[in-house]
């Protein structure tokens, strides 16, 4: 029999021995008496440790929550039809089972049982109020509950690999009544080159007594000297029962009946994979409409709670909670997927969908790093009835502002994760210094302030490595960014209504209790001059421009009518319908941005756009054309002046720019990009006036920008 073996930081852990015949019982309990194992009716022995920590392993016949459900046989737990009634009749200790000589354990609180495969560490069920497990039993063990990892080698042909994370070792880090936490953990090496992420990986699942869900969280880490690798994204998935879970919510106003995956494999493909028209879908009601994932991404300051409900007459709710986006990279408004159909529920860490290789996740000469992901919250809820199922969602919404509330939280057992007395906070107020606007101090009013990694202006939205922690200031530009880690940092900031980027001008080091107080910092947006006029409002989003309507017959009926009309699918052909035998054409003055300005150039062939206005004067200098991008794919704008020759040379061309892919995937913004342009006095003439913006690139239909602001300023010389 195998000893009990003590591991970990100052936390004494178990190892589960196998079970033991009846013969060598006597003698076996003999060995493990010192160790506080006793044995429990029907011939299981559990481990016992103050206070009354279990630890069990059967010696009998156990029917997995998988067996249960494909063999018939029905759950010791009975249905509940009160979430509240569940919670209250369920107050046992948690407890850690195992079995299968420990290739399977399974934590228990009476209220959610959560199986994990060991020593892999996928979660391949989960067992709540009557329903064996709500994770798809039809999938492999692997592909129910898993971390993930999108890398690849530098220089190496450029071959994807998706890396699952299986772990090599199983230990147990706390474990007593109130709480168990588990690892899962693989250390890497130079064997493990070509098939396994340069990564060493330690899973942790958290049960706590009383909670209706599980806490789960990874520690990543590279030694140094380990091979260069990219990492373009890495992820939590949980895939839901096909046949139980239809109702999605993501949001107040974006939650739906969704299709089937089968709807989507007998649909029509359309521009791309994840673009599905629903021809034969298995609930007709959604016949004719467009699926696509990316229609429900979402920003990183809005991602705190996302999910399925089933649809039966006792629903049940599957939840995504996130107290906070310090582990997410690119900033607050940095967007990605959130649930889709499968049904899918995902927690994405970091990713290139809306940034592209300027967002990956790049490590070179051998640079060592490490990094908590999470911790993050699965809950479960359900209803007495099926007329209470939007219950569900406001109850999940009640939960994720008390995990806010506890947020750090204290109960988290890894060195790797500071608590709130180990961190520290920044505070100070922002004013905006623009003399052509008012000649005093400004608030900056509703400003993102943040610390991410030290770096260039902006350059946060491509930051991935580090930790980000953001806020907005009041009306009177306060702000205070709590719960900080111990590190070095800028502060960046931007403040909607003005072009540009703000950076403190020191590093910010924050210390284990640290408060540290700025007090006035002072933003001065570019500006060469007065505004002659503008077009937009400087936000980094393309929201306030004219949007077209859908094609009828590509639709998602969700986003009729709906504030994010920009998520329907195909707008991108919409311009060519719109403007069939010309270019747009812009005059100030007369024209209206929300009616008359696209939302980008999206089209298959170059276009030519006009902005036609008037110089009452003309002066001698320099005029500054500002010319803010909220999203940019493989695109070129090219500027010129009373010149419509596009033969000859542009004035100004951002050259070849972006891999943001927001067109294709119903953004409205990707990464922001700021021109400031001089536009010499020879270019331009009193009276009439034609700025032409030419997009250059067209080799296909998502090639183009969306503009975020256009001003034009005259000089402040002669």
């Amino acid at each position: 029999m195998k000893s009990v073996e003590s591991i970990g930081r100052g936390i004494e852990d178990v190892v589960v021995t196998p079970a033991v015949s009846s013969r060598s019982r006597t003698s076996s309990m003999n060995n493990l008496r010192s160790m506080s194992l006793s044995w429990s009716e029907g011939g299981e022995f559990c481990i016992l440790r103050e206070p009354k920590v279990k630890i069990v392993q059967s010696t009998r016949r156990v029917v997995s929550p998988t067996q249960a459900q494909e063999t018939g046989m029905q759950s010791n737990l009975p249905r509940s039809t009160n979430h509240r009634e569940l919670l209250m009749n369920n107050s046992l200790g948690v407890q850690l089972f195992t079995k299968d000589n420990q290739r399977e354990v399974t934590m228990d609180n009476g209220i959610v049982q959560v199986t994990l495969s060991s020593p892999d560490g996928f979660v391949t069920g989960i067992k709540y109020n009557g329903i064996d497990n709500v994770l798809q039993t039809k999938n492999e063990v692997d592909d129910r509950g898993y971390w993930d990892v999108v890398w690849y080698e530098p220089g190496k042909g450029g071959d994807i690999n998706i890396d699952k994370l299986p772990c090599t070792d199983f230990r147990v880090i706390k474990s007593d009544e109130e709480q168990l936490e588990i690892s899962f953990t693989r250390k890497w090496n130079i064997s493990l080159r070509g098939s396994k992420a340069p990564l060493n990986v330690d899973k942790r699942f958290i049960l706590r007594r009383g909670l209706s869900g599980f806490y789960y969280y990874a520690i990543l880490e590279r030694e140094k000297g380990w091979p260069d690798v990219d990492i373009d994204q890495t992820r939590i998935v949980f895939k839901l029962q096909q046949e139980m879970f239809h109702f999605m919510a993501i949001t107040d106003d974006r939650q739906r009946i969704m299709p089937m995956m089968v709807d989507r494999e007998s649909g029509q493909a359309l521009d791309y994979p994840e673009a599905v028209l629903l021809t034969n879908p298995i609930n007709k009601e959604l016949r004719g409409e467009v699926d696509d994932k990316y229609q429900y991404s979402m920003e990183n300051k809005d991602n705190k709670v996302h999910g399925w409900i089933t649809t039966d007459d006792t629903p049940v709710g599957f939840w995504m909670i996130s107290p906070s986006d310090e582990f997410r990279s690119g900033g607050p408004t940095s967007q990605d997927l959130t649930s889709h159909v499968g049904p899918i529920v995902l927690n994405m860490f970091t990713s290139v969908h809306y940034g592209g290789k300027e967002i990956n996740t790049e490590f070179r000469n051998g640079e060592a790093w490490k990094k908590v992901l999470g911790p993050s919250l699965v809950y479960l809820n359900s209803a007495s009835s099926k007329d209470k199922t939007l219950t569900l969602w406001t109850d999940a919404k009640t939960q994720m502002d008390r995990e806010v509330q506890q947020w750090p939280y204290n109960f988290i057992n890894s060195e790797d994760f500071p608590k709130q007395d180990q961190r520290g906070s920044v505070f100070g107020q922002l004013k905006v210094n623009d003399r052509f606007i008012s000649e005093r101090l400004m608030d900056a009013d509703s400003a993102y302030v943040g610390l991410a990694a030290p770096g260039d202006v902006g350059s946060f939205q491509i930051e991935t490595k580090g930790y980000q922690f953001w806020t907005r200031t009041t009306k009177t530009g306060s702000f205070v960014i709590k719960n900080v880690r111990a590190g070095n940092y800028s502060l960046y900031a931007w403040v909607p209504g003005f072009i540009g980027n703000y950076q403190y001008q020191y590093n910010i080091i924050v210390t284990l209790g640290s408060k540290i107080d700025l007090k006035v910092i002072v933003y001065e947006p570019p500006r060469n001059g007065p505004t002659l006029w503008e077009i937009g409002i400087p936000d980094r989003s393309a929201a306030e421009f004219f949007i077209p309507e859908p094609n009828p017959t590509l639709m998602n009926k969700l986003f009729n009518n709906h504030p994010d009309k920009f998520r329907q699918y195909g707008l991108w052909e919409r311009y060519g319908d719109l403007y069939r035998n010309r270019d747009l054409k812009y005059t100030i003055g007369v024209s209206d941005h929300t009616r008359d300005w696209n939302i980008g150039k999206k089209t298959y062939e170059g276009t030519t756009w006009q902005i036609i206005f008037q110089l009452e004067s003309w002066k001698t200098g320099n005029y500054k054309l500002q010319l803010a991008l909220a999203s940019a794919n493989g695109a070129e704008i090219q500027v010129r002046f009373n010149d419509a020759d596009r033969a000859n040379r542009a004035l100004f061309s951002t050259g070849l720019i972006g891999k943001d892919n927001a067109i294709a995937r119903h953004g409205i913004h990707g990464l922001y990009k700021l021109y400031t342009i001089d536009v010499p006095s020879s270019r331009l003439q009193k009276g009439n006036n034609t700025l032409y913006l030419t997009q250059s690139r067209h080799v296909g239909a998502f090639e183009g920008v969306m503009y975020d602001y256009i001003r034009l300023e005259e000089p402040t010389g002669n």
